[in-house]
């Protein structure tokens, strides 16, 4: 007698968020094949936006719920609505950014629309040029899902596909630039290949960690580390290489060298997508594997976080003083706020979880529109993002000006700023965890990071402009929208913080 097969069983609402911004991408694939060009960048935004609105829409309905879907693959619970709720806003503002201009990191070769008359042959090539690159909006929102995924998944093999997902498309949408092809082509495959790296370990790891506990399912191997007799080898080889993987992606040292290169080489509106989004997905990732995974076992891998956090704040501190270029001097500076974030993740307690969640969301805002600012600083080549063009931008722009140093002031961490309030929750939540000294070594190297914060303000402010420095191109709405939206998140977390914090405090609760 046959047997039957019984099919899993799936909550699709409370799997909606990821089913709507998937759906998005594929109908942007749809709209690339049978939209008319004239019309299909219009269409794309429509259809990305909506789909990343409607992603949030469905969060906001599941606010509260608490439960494992797919046999327990999927964890729907605070941290994964909270995140995903984080990541569809800054999706739709980064859409916003995208849809700014070309995606030439350079942007010199863009004719504004007001200076083309229809049916010439400016009128054509701008045509052409818009959709070669409408591209990106399907190749964004394939990225979006796999990063709503990725802190939701809570097995190993979904979560491996779910990296691969986010990452994909990521490779290619860095390699996009046309002026500065080259650099934007060498950003790409150095992505790609170090990438494909790091995703081998991740995969081993998940192989090791199978042999280890007989399931890749997280609750079964939070039950196999307690159980005694078992083999302690394979246990920590596998999170060793499941850590890089991890790692890699947050951007930790000394798994950052790519992070420099192809922030610099990839257009500036995909930057501020792989700076904000990406790092808010790792991590949030990382939170469920070693939070849920592996909360047995903090006594083995808390060492190596300690080791890891130490020298990324260390190292991405040094070295941001020493670039001469706006992109990787973010970029560094990305790498030491990833350490800082280490900081609440090593704390294991629930004041680290909810820390950290309300870091990823200061961090993304205030980044997402700091590299939107970048975009607006151009000269005949495209985008001046070389320090020394940057000099007397206050008596330019002030306006732009001002609103960078802010920026600058809240990555920082400069009280009433975001950045600020950020820092203390998770210092203080690595306090009370018995981690101290790491948050001495937090406070040296916030010190250094503010010093070349307000080099780049000095350079803009008490620095004379050079006769043919760059101008300040004026943004348009959606570029406006970003970072208005970024200045306000920024502002208001500074002053106000307590609701969001709240909000991370009832979020900070993983479903096993």
């Amino acid at each position: 007698m046959p047997t039957d097969i019984q099919a899993p069983s799936f909550d699709y609402a409370a799997l909606s968020p990821m089913f709507i911004v998937f759906g998005a991408a594929v109908l942007g694939v749809l709209v690339e094949a049978f939209v008319p060009r004239r019309s299909r960048r219009r269409v794309q935004i429509v259809v990305s936006l909506a789909g990343l609105i409607g992603g949030l829409v469905a969060v906001v309905l599941l606010a509260g719920h608490s439960s494992l879907e797919a046999e327990g693959a999927i964890a729907i619970d605070g941290p994964t609505l909270f995140l995903q709720g984080t990541l569809c806003i800054l999706g739709a503002a980064s859409i916003l950014l995208l849809s700014e201009r070309s995606l030439d990191s350079s942007g010199g070769d863009i004719v504004t629309q007001a200076a083309v008359l229809p049916g010439s042959r400016e009128d054509l090539q701008l045509s052409e040029s818009q959709g070669i690159q409408t591209e990106v909006y399907p190749l964004a929102l394939f990225s979006l899902g796999g990063m709503l995924l990725w802190p939701a998944a809570n097995n190993l093999i979904l979560s491996f596909i779910a990296l691969e997902v986010l990452s994909l498309p990521l490779y290619l949408m860095a390699g996009l630039a046309r002026r500065r092809r080259l650099l934007s082509q060498e950003a790409a495959v150095k992505y790609f290949l170090l990438g494909a790296f790091s995703s081998a370990f991740f995969l081993y790891g998940v192989a090791l960690l199978y042999g280890y506990a007989g399931s890749v399912d997280l609750g079964d191997i939070f039950d196999a580390t307690g159980r005694a007799g078992s083999n302690e080898v394979l246990l920590l080889l596998g999170l060793a290489m499941l850590a890089v993987g991890l790692l890699f992606k947050v951007g930790a040292v000394p798994f950052q060298a790519w992070t420099p290169d192809v922030y610099q080489g990839s257009p500036t509106a995909v930057t501020a997508l792989m700076a904000a989004c990406t790092k808010i997905a790792a991590f949030g990732a990382l939170l469920r594997i070693f939070y849920v995974g592996f909360g047995r076992t903090e006594w083995d891998w808390r060492p190596m976080m300690w080791a890891i956090a130490i020298v990324t704040m260390v190292v991405g501190a040094v070295l941001a003083v020493t670039q001469t270029d706006v992109k990787r001097m973010l970029a560094y500076s990305s790498v030491a706020h990833t350490g800082f974030i280490l900081v609440g993740v090593i704390a294991v307690n629930r004041e680290g979880l909810s820390g950290t969640l309300f870091y990823l969301v200061a961090y993304g805002f205030t980044t997402l529109a700091a590299f939107a600012v970048v975009t607006l600083v151009r000269d005949s080549s495209g985008e001046a993002t070389h320090l020394s063009s940057w000099a007397g931008l206050g008596q330019r722009s002030p306006l732009v000006a001002g609103v960078f140093a802010f920026f600058l002031l809240a990555l920082a961490g400069i009280p009433l700023t975001s950045g600020f309030m950020a820092k203390f929750a998770v210092f203080q939540a690595a306090t009370q965890g018995g981690a101290t000294a790491l948050v001495v070594v937090g406070v040296v190297a916030s010190a250094v990071t503010a010093f070349f914060y307000a080099r780049v303000i000095v350079l803009m402010f008490f620095q004379d402009p050079a006769p043919d420095g760059p101008t300040v191109a004026i943004p348009s709405a959606y570029t406006a929208a970003t970072i208005a939206l970024g200045l306000a998140v920024t502002l208001v977390l500074g002053i106000l913080p307590q609701p969001v914090l709240d909000l991370a405090d009832q979020a900070a609760l993983f479903v096993r």
